[in-house]
């Protein structure tokens, strides 16, 4: 099922590179055409290879790299020696997400984004860091979940028994780190 989140997401951002009259426009709607058509057709069954998800994910960084100039650092990084490993489909693009929409977008100096997933053994590490702002007030507030991390820990809750979601909020950095024990599926 397609995400309606990403959908929001990405539409919104095609909506301000065609406000801007940017050239990257079209590059950008065939690119989500062709994420689209993965999501519709692809992703029908309970797992795809981990392959699929890390293209996905990959596609989205480009997608998300043609609204930027290059002071946008981004890192993907992944050590998964079985491309064929089964996850459920469309499981980590929400951090992904979370990393632009929450802050490469928002940061005004230097912004970044670095992915780190690696795979071994029925155990999976995803691993996205991001520039931020700092907290505004000296105390950490409590991180707010938005609705797309809300339903990335529903759906680990309903589909593992053995996991791990942590969020850190500190200085002008953002982490989100998801430990998952493939082989506690429910």
């Amino acid at each position: 099922q397609t995400n309606p989140h990403f959908l929001f997401n990405t539409l919104n951002n095609i909506y301000a590179l065609a406000k801007d009259k940017s050239d990257l426009a079209p590059d950008s709607i065939v690119r989500l055409s062709e994420i689209l058509r993965f999501m519709l057709y692809e992703t029908k069954g309970d797992y795809i290879a981990i392959g699929q998800e890390i293209k996905i994910i990959q596609d989205y960084i480009d997608l998300e790299k043609l609204r930027y100039d290059a002071s946008l650092r981004v890192d993907f990084h992944c050590e998964v020696p079985d491309l064929q490993q089964p996850i459920p489909p469309l499981l980590l693009i929400a951090l992904v997400e979370n990393a632009f929409k929450h802050g490469a977008s928002e940061t005004r100096e230097r912004p970044f984004v670095e992915i780190r997933l690696q795979s071994r053994e029925q155990r999976l590490s995803f691993l996205v860091q991001n520039s931020t702002e700092p907290p505004e007030a000296e105390e950490q507030a409590p991180i707010r979940e938005n609705i797309g991390l809300s339903n990335l820990r529903r759906q680990l809750e309903l589909l593992y028994k053995d996991f791990r979601l942590e969020l850190r909020h500190q200085g002008s950095v953002f982490t989100a780190q998801l430990h998952i024990n493939l082989a506690s599926h429910v």
